[in-house]
């Protein structure tokens, strides 16, 4: 009775029938494996989608992972080449600089052989570690001192002319006040005797104001036989002791004739810029340094 039930029951018996002949047509290709039947090749083929459809995003993700990994390692990379990348141009900007300072030495050694070579004098070479460029208390500080020999009162210049005097020092430093603040109503200003190359045993004056509208010094007591003229090299002329002979001032720009007439004056257009020094030279005298 049951059999008969479920012979009426259609569908069972179909998917019933359908099963057997699937199972013998599994133990046919079992035994004959000389070739591949249908029925196996599409659960083959059933089994290689579903693997494959499971297997790609699982190996995206894996090899998501892996480039993660990888741009880690990039990263650092990039890191270390930056690092790398920066130190070469601090040490190229260094080796520019040197270069440049060597530059500028063999400029300044061969400036001051010339000067050695007129006058009885030592110059050494000094750093300007900073400016004060104040009208009144116009001041530039070296890195030479006291332990270094400097004395006040010591003479200091650029490679384009005279820049001041030395008013104070300590150990290792000194202050040089500038000739932008030579004013002869100043008790503690230094006025410089002065001659025009080529005409030293004619020429003489006092180098003892600076204007600074015009940014041009005075020269005084020019008398009237006087051969300055414009144009003419203004020099220390050595008279008096403080600076030596030869040490290079300005030009002649203008004579005129002085407040009271008895004698001139000459405005000089001194050689110093007195702005964006390096370096200046400390001018030591065989009087000082004895």
């Amino acid at each position: 009775m049951k059999l008969f039930k479920l012979l009426g029951n259609k569908k069972l018996f179909i998917l019933l029938v359908g099963l057997i002949l699937f199972i013998a047509l599994m133990g046919y290709t079992l035994t004959n494996r000389g070739s591949i039947s249908w029925p196996e090749k599409f659960t083959r083929d059933t089994v290689g989608f579903v693997q494959g459809v499971f297997y790609k995003p699982a190996s995206y993700i894996a090899g998501f992972f892996e480039d993660i990994s990888d741009l880690n390692g990039v990263y650092e990379e990039n890191q270390q080449l930056k690092l790398t990348a920066a130190q070469y141009m601090m040490q190229q900007a260094n080796y520019n600089r040197l270069v440049k300072d060597n530059e500028r030495y063999k400029e300044q050694l061969k400036f001051t052989q010339n000067q050695l070579a007129q006058n009885k004098f030592d110059l050494h070479i000094a750093n300007v570690t900073s400016v004060d460029n104040d009208e009144d208390t116009g001041t530039i500080v070296i890195d030479l001192g006291s332990k270094d020999g400097v004395r006040k009162d010591m003479p200091v210049i650029s490679l384009q002319g005279m820049v001041g005097i030395v008013s104070q020092t300590s150990n290792y430093h000194a202050t040089v006040k500038l000739l932008t603040t030579l004013d002869p109503l100043d008790p503690n200003s230094k006025a410089i005797a002065a001659t025009a190359v080529g005409k030293e045993n004619e020429s003489f004056g006092m180098v003892e104001s600076y204007d600074k509208a015009t940014g041009m010094l005075t020269m005084t007591q020019i008398k009237e036989n006087d051969p300055l003229a414009v144009g003419d090299t203004i020099v220390s002329s050595g008279s008096g002791g403080l600076f030596p002979r030869g040490m290079i001032i300005g030009k002649v720009v203008s004579r005129q004739v002085g407040d009271f007439g008895l004698t001139n004056t000459a405005t000089i257009d001194p050689s110093a810029d007195f702005k964006d020094w390096k370096e200046v030279f400390v001018v030591y005298t065989k009087e000082a340094q004895e």
